[in-house]
């Protein structure tokens, strides 16, 4: 029941909110999230991290195509719907001091994007999976296109087109496999216990990662999100970068690894190599960039392009690495957003020289601001540190000229993240900054929670290991036995 009310409580509060006063759906939006957090507290506390998927709920849903109502959490499910919800109220906290035009379209579409990602992490039958991961598509784009800023239409079309697009070739491959097994079936077991001919695997595999490479997205699959994320308004993008690139990277650890394992093991080191090509392209973009926000977009490729080279070493250093990553990204880009924001309510734009001696005005704003920053560039005892220390690793006993392409990001990283807070926050005080105070009480409700957890991940991710390590070990261990029994036949 704790994971039905996960989907239920945000899909039927943003129903809701179309038949409720303007002034009301800022608090009735809050309080659904922080309900749903709580939620997600309960199924942490009953968690057992010895089990295997708990809080289930399963029943016939649509029988002719053999596919089941069936949700569950594991613990890399619970990890990521923790992430999901504790960033949800952040970004609707984020958003009242801020006016949006129709308020009650706004944030029903946010909780309606909300209850479907929640879906995406806990479903455990392959097309309920695939009608979540659309269902969050749809507020996604509307989110866009109604509030966005610049030239929406093109730019959502582009996003839409390219998302549609790409999990149309998904559900090609989920329409084969269902019919593998004899009787048309979807649930995860059955998909799991599939031997798919290895010529065959690549297919399935180019059908899922091509959904996969556009949603995190990848390179060369990412052409639509520097745009997107710039024109989005900033609560929209915190939610595109924060949690929904998350699904794509959860579900290659999910739909790819065990269900076409030989794919994997004789193409993975290909995605690894393009990945890596990617995150020195993103690196190297953002070095160039003038707009903040846009700067953040190619930081943010390049982060998810080291995760998911993590995930393609197929070991548990790697697995692992990649897992507290994706979590602790989410913390770090929801707060970097958050600081674009901030500076966009103040002079109405993200472009970088419009900014300078912000710390002479705010020097609270600044201290939190420098410690997201480094944050991101991965300084020990943050949060970007333990997982992509262990995905570098991972990397490195891989191929070790891969491992140099890759770090090559992390260098460029701190150059670009370094220089932008230098030309933001320090110097002189440009004369159209004058006005800007420090941050106010709602201000701090959100930058204090995420920096919390930039230090708790940093020094602790040992808490989240906890969690994952027994799915973690499942998956490696089917990839490899699949792999075994593949390559001795």
């Amino acid at each position: 029941m704790l994971t039905l009310l996960l989907i239920l409580i945000p899909i039927l509060t943003g129903t809701a909110l179309f038949f409720i006063p303007d002034k009301e759906v800022k608090k009735l939006s809050v309080i659904s999230a922080m309900v749903s957090l709580v939620i997600g507290l309960i199924a942490l506390m009953n968690f057992d991290t010895d089990e295997g998927v708990q809080f289930i709920m399963n029943f016939a849903w649509i029988e002719v195509l053999g596919s089941r109502f069936y949700i569950g959490m594991d613990g890399i499910s619970l990890a990521m719907v923790l992430l999901s919800n504790i960033l949800s109220i952040l970004i609707l906290i984020s958003t009242l001091k801020d006016t949006y035009t129709h308020t009650f379209r706004f944030y029903a579409l946010m909780m309606v994007m909300q209850g479907a990602m929640n879906g995406v992490f806990v479903a455990q039958d392959l097309f309920l999976y695939y009608i979540f991961w659309e269902l969050s598509l749809i507020p996604a784009y509307f989110l866009v296109l109604w509030w966005g800023n610049g030239e929406t239409v093109a730019i959502t079309f582009k996003f839409f087109l390219y998302t549609l697009l790409g999990s149309l070739f998904m559900l090609g491959g989920i329409i084969w496999l269902s019919f593998q097994n004899g009787i048309a079936s979807t649930n995860i077991e059955t998909i799991y216990a599939l031997s798919i001919p290895q010529e065959t695997q690549l297919y399935i595999f180019l059908a899922f990662m091509i959904a996969y490479a556009v949603k995190i997205p990848i390179f060369p699959f990412h052409t639509w999100q520097p745009d997107t994320y710039t024109i989005a308004p900033s609560p929209t993008t915190m939610l595109l970068s924060g949690i929904m690139l998350k699904m794509g990277l959860y579900s290659i650890i999910r739909w790819v690894i065990p269900v076409v394992p030989y794919a994997v093991y004789a193409y993975g080191k290909y995605v690894m190599f393009i990945v890596c090509i990617g995150i020195f392209y993103a690196s190297a973009i953002a070095l160039a960039q003038k707009d903040l926000k846009r700067l953040f977009a190619y930081s943010s490729i390049a982060h998810v392009g080291l995760i998911t080279a993590g995930i393609f070493s197929t070991n548990q250093i790697g697995l692992n690495g990649a897992i507290i990553q994706m979590i602790a990204h989410g913390v770090n880009v929801v707060g970097l957003f958050y600081i674009c924001q901030i500076l966009f309510r103040m002079n109405n734009t993200h472009e970088i020289s419009r900014f300078g001696g912000l710390r002479l005005t705010a020097p609270l704003f600044s201290g939190m601001y420098l410690v997201i920053l480094m944050a991101s560039i991965a300084l020990p005892l943050t949060s970007g540190f333990p997982g992509e220390f262990m995905i570098l690793n991972a990397i490195y006993t891989t191929n070790s000229w891969l491992a140099l392409l890759a770090g090559s990001g992390v260098v460029l990283g701190a150059i670009y993240m370094l220089l932008s807070y230098q030309k933001v926050m320090l110097g002189e005080v440009n004369p159209l900054n004058v006005t800007f105070g420090d941050i106010d009480l709602l201000d701090k409700l959100v930058l204090i929670p995420l920096i919390i957890l930039i230090f708790a991940i940093g020094i602790y991710p040992q808490a989240i290991l906890n969690l994952t390590q027994t799915p973690v070990n499942q998956i490696l261990n089917l990839y490899q036995s699949e792999i075994n029994t593949l390559l001795n036949k």
